[in-house]
């Protein structure tokens, strides 16, 4: 990749060796997201990034804090936020650095149980939920999604790439805003969140 360091007037010059600095790849893991995202953030201008002589990226650790206190959960700056509950890690990065790009607060859940539990720390503004997943499965979930919160109080969109769409009038007697089905396409889950739910 080749890097512009004549883009942008305020690049300096990150200091060779202090532990507060870190690498992309630190910063990438610092933050849980892909080092592709990293970059995009940096050109962005959402995380400020300073460059070596050899032209690689350096974070600043307090730089990085400050994001997080911006984008984490209970982020003054975030916009609404979207939980998404599937068993698919690379689906679940995929969507979640799409919606936050867009603008969205995102977390990530890798089962019912776990989606369940985010539910209780903060009610997210809306859900996309697999149908497909071990243990408890995403009809299960929504039932007992309804059943703390109520019926349609969160907008749930139901998507999965193994049902068909008959699926579609089941998700819909089911309470469920929306269906996502074969073939499935995960940028239409941003499509349909970004319909439901505009920024």
């Amino acid at each position: 990749m080749a890097y512009d360091r004549g883009s942008a007037g305020d690049q300096r010059r990150a200091p060779a060796n202090e532990p507060d600095w870190l690498t992309l790849g630190q910063a990438a893991k610092f933050l849980g997201v892909a080092q592709s995202t990293m970059r995009k953030w940096s050109d962005q201008g959402r995380v400020p990034a300073f460059y070596t002589p050899g032209g690689h990226r350096r974070y600043r650790r307090r730089d990085l804090d400050a994001f997080l206190e911006r984008s984490g959960p209970g982020g003054r700056e975030g916009g609404p936020m979207v939980l998404i509950v599937d068993d698919d890690t690379r689906l679940r990065e995929y969507v979640r650095v799409n919606l936050e790009l867009e603008g969205y607060t995102v977390r990530e859940a890798s089962s019912a149980e776990e989606g369940l539990a985010a539910l209780d720390e903060i009610p997210p503004a809306l859900i996309l939920l697999d149908v497909m997943m071990p243990e408890v499965d995403g009809w299960e979930m929504l039932r007992r999604v309804q059943e703390r919160h109520g019926v349609g109080s969160i907008p749930v969109i139901m998507f999965s790439g193994k049902v068909d769409e008959r699926s579609l009038a089941e998700a819909a007697n089911r309470g469920a805003q929306a269906f996502v089905g074969k073939p499935f396409d995960p940028q239409q889950l941003i499509e349909s969140t970004k319909q439901l739910l505009p920024v």
